[in-house]
């Protein structure tokens, strides 16, 4: 099998299709009435809730189920915010939150409210004294993820944690990607997470607002889930998620030694197999089965499709797809090359062959990309004075960074090469050039179109 997209939706454990197909039958009545069979569906809903609870470490009446994990993402970080309304309305997060998070930070301050965003580190972790130089007075609400999505670098959410409860402000942890591997240490107020990142349904979320939080639900409200997620329970897929969410922590810690090999080994032996290709994320502190890599001079999105016909699943955060001309705003963030972005997060069970073939795979599909790109067209580079000038206006990432590998030698050491380039991924990519290459980028310039990127030759 080379599905090898987990961190977007991992496959359906077996124990949660046995538990699914198990409580169609009982699951199916409403759990708020007091007959037989809504009585049996009670039962079921409060076992899930019992047993979801003691993955997370919280108590069952602090945990509600959502129909997504979006939905608790909105609805928890909407109600910390409307319940702590008096102490004031500045909201922290991080550069590379989920984008449910910054969706919900962009609505904030669009009625008013005030955020600030923590930058990261190039290996994606945020440093935790920035959050405490965050805080203000008129803090409402900090949220910092356990694990990022993108390159699977874990969070020091315990240390965040500590600051953020000596200054009295609840954190609310995003903890989609981490949450099927163990409980999130800390002393957190609020976490989310979503039951089809570990093998459950799709369609169930979690989230957990501890005692003594401050919480004024939005919208709408009825009698279920204590009044923070309306609607009638997806009993069935409630109850697969909880079971499924038992059965791969069961597993997780043997499981986690034998993918962090494999992901070893990938970011390993990457860098040697393809040339000009850039590992990314913490090398240690990490999900165990996520690795993420960029590849100079290639398309994103022909690299992904070049792979698929070589039978393999995988995902990119790269700006070179037709959904988006920026780049990832979590590669942007930690400063590390975007084009030819690919992701690799291996689900549960992931063989070893399977790996291997794809590393067998991988220097071809980026060889086959790189080729059928070509050469820059020559009229595109031009003398002005002692600086090259490469126009690359009108053309798409990675053909700016590729035209300007290509005339680098073109000028003595110590000379400049100026790109003219309208694509905003160049803005990140060239800078990253410059470092891989050992070239000096020395900023931007003001061009009559586009922007104008301005290297030095060093080497």
């Amino acid at each position: 099998m080379g599905y090898f997209d987990a961190a977007s939706a991992a496959p359906l454990h077996p124990i949660a299709r046995q538990a699914l197909l198990a409580s169609f039958d009982e699951g199916w009545a409403d759990p708020a009435r007091l007959y037989r069979e809504g009585r049996r569906a009670r039962m079921l809903l409060d076992a899930a809730r019992e047993a979801a609870a003691e993955a997370v470490g919280c108590r069952a009446d602090e945990l509600v189920f959502t129909s997504s994990g979006t939905r608790a993402v909105h609805t928890g970080m909407a109600g910390a915010l409307a319940g702590r309304r008096r102490v004031g309305r500045h909201l922290i997060v991080s550069a590379v939150e989920h984008s449910s998070v910054l969706h919900s930070a962009e609505a904030h301050e669009a009625d008013g409210g005030s955020v600030t965003q923590v930058a990261v580190d190039r290996g994606g972790a945020v440093d935790p004294v920035a959050y405490g130089d965050a805080l203000r007075a008129d803090t409402a609400l900090t949220c910092l993820q356990s694990a990022n999505h993108e390159v699977g670098t874990e969070q020091p959410v315990a240390a965040v944690a500590e600051l953020c409860r000596e200054a009295g402000v609840p954190l609310l942890v995003d903890a989609a990607q981490s949450l099927g591997w163990g409980p999130v240490d800390g002393d957190w107020s609020l976490l989310t997470a979503s039951a089809h990142k570990w093998g459950g349904p799709s369609g169930v979320g979690l989230l957990v607002v501890r005692k003594g939080v401050r919480f004024a639900a939005q919208g709408p409200v009825d009698e279920r889930e204590s009044g923070r997620a309306s609607g009638f329970e997806n009993i069935p897929a409630i109850v697969a998620a909880a079971a499924s969410l038992r059965a791969v922590r069961a597993e997780a810690a043997e499981e986690a030694v034998r993918l962090r090999e494999l992901t070893d080994r990938i970011r390993a032996r990457v860098p040697r197999l393809v040339t000009d290709a850039e590992v990314v994320g913490d090398p240690v502190r990490r999900l165990p089965g996520l690795v993420t890599f960029s590849c100079l001079y290639v398309d994103g999105e022909a690299l992904l499709h070049e792979l698929d016909r070589e039978g393999f699943s995988v995902s990119s955060g790269s700006s070179c797809t037709s959904s988006t001309l920026t780049p990832s705003h979590v590669l942007r963030a930690m400063g590390v090359l975007s084009e030819g972005n690919v992701r690799v997060s291996l689900p549960s069970g992931t063989a070893e062959e399977d790996v291997e073939r794809f590393l067998e795979v991988l220097p071809r599909a980026v060889a086959a990309v790189r080729e059928k790109l070509g050469a820059p067209v020559p009229e595109t580079v031009v003398r002005e004075a002692d600086v090259l000038v490469v126009d690359s206006l009108g053309k798409r990432c990675p053909i700016p960074v590729i035209e300007l590998a290509r005339v680098i030698g073109d000028v003595p050491v110590g000379g400049l090469v100026r790109v003219l380039s309208d694509d905003e991924a160049a803005r990140l990519d060239i800078p990253a050039w410059c470092e891989m290459r050992n070239q000096e980028y020395v900023g931007e310039e003001p061009a009559e179109k586009g922007t104008a990127y301005v290297i030095r030759r060093m080497s």
